[in-house]
């Protein structure tokens, strides 16, 4: 059981120094109860963010919810990772492309139904795709229409990131969308549970990037672009180990995401790669993830050497496709 911190009006109670902490949250919901009193509900999520009349919540899928300060009737801090939690692996993968991109966010994003558009000045696909999941709301041919319209909007070829093999592959597929070209046509993502790992006291980790760091990522054209997507999770680092490795780690709910993983050159084959993983996942398993995701190209046989003895597995690959030429 979490030790209950505020009981009664709490208005003035639940402030900034809670934020980062677990929380369950009971609040009024405006209606009536089964027994005639007002009706109330529970909320449990990481605190995020405190507003002049509002707190927000972050949920363990990374979605968020915004409570009224005023219908908050109590609140109490709970473990920051639960002791039964779903195994990384049995996660649904439209729920994973959900948590991907909140963990690498849009610098414009807008609902197409459960769809996403993004667009970040072409700053990677992942930012500049529509993220196909569940159901636009719309009819196809509509749906596909508006994709193009908001890709040229904001002056981006029009793509969709869709799970390979999944039905709405297919259908893009059926409706002469095609694969793109080029060295990232899209990538399998690879999940792991984090089990027992330990602080590494070599790895600076910062909560913004560099110049240099930019620089040994070498896929930035306009740093503040690339720095507005990056940066824009809540509980993101960037981690530097010997000055000739980097990563970035970013926590969304109770998932890990590691993303940008670089060494130099000359310094491959030294362990670092394996440090660094390790040490993000410890610095993410500190705010609460108990699980891992990463994106890696198929053929990245180095990568995957480096994952596979940590528990990373597959668990779906996606692609980008573009309108019919």
């Amino acid at each position: 059981m979490g030790r209950p911190v505020i009981v009664g009006t709490v208005r003035n109670s639940l402030g900034r120094e809670q934020i980062g902490q677990r929380l369950s949250v009971r609040s009024l919901t405006g209606g009536q109860g089964p027994s005639g009193g007002p009706e109330a509900t529970d909320t449990i999520g990481v605190l995020v963010a405190v507003e002049a009349d509002s707190v927000v919540l972050e949920r363990r899928d990374g979605s968020r919810t915004k409570l009224r300060t005023d219908r908050i009737v109590a609140a109490r801090i709970v473990p920051l990772r639960p002791r039964r939690r779903q195994p990384a692996v049995a996660i649904d993968a439209d729920a994973l492309t959900r948590i991907t991109s909140r963990g690498w966010p849009a610098v414009v994003s807008e609902p197409l139904g459960d769809w996403e558009l993004r667009a970040a000045g072409g700053f990677t696909g992942r930012a500049n795709s529509a993220a196909v999941h569940g159901d636009p709301g719309v009819p196809f041919a509509e749906a596909t229409a508006r994709v193009i319209d908001f890709a040229a909007h904001h002056e981006i070829a029009p793509l969709v990131q869709v799970i390979v093999d999944s039905a709405w592959e297919r259908r893009f597929i059926d409706a002469g969308w095609e694969s793109i070209r080029g060295p990232r046509p899209g990538a399998i993502v690879q999940v792991a549970d984090i089990g027992p790992v330990a602080h590494d006291p070599a790895i600076e980790f910062s909560p913004t990037a560099s110049d240099r760091w930019l620089r040994r990522y070498g896929r930035v054209e306009d740093p503040s672009l690339a720095r507005a997507v990056l940066e824009g999770p809540d509980r993101v680092a960037f981690a530097t180990l010997d000055e000739v490795a980097i990563a970035r780690v970013v926590v969304t709910g109770t998932w890990a995401g590691l993303t940008a993983l670089e060494v130099e050159p000359g310094h491959r084959r030294r362990g670092l790669a394996r440090r660094l993983v390790l040490g993000c996942l410890a610095w993410a398993a500190e705010r609460g993830a108990d699980k891992a995701y990463l994106q890696v190209m198929e053929d990245n046989a180095p990568a995957l050497a480096v994952y596979a003895p940590l528990g990373f597995t597959t668990h779906h690959a996606y692609a980008y496709l573009r309108p019919p030429s």
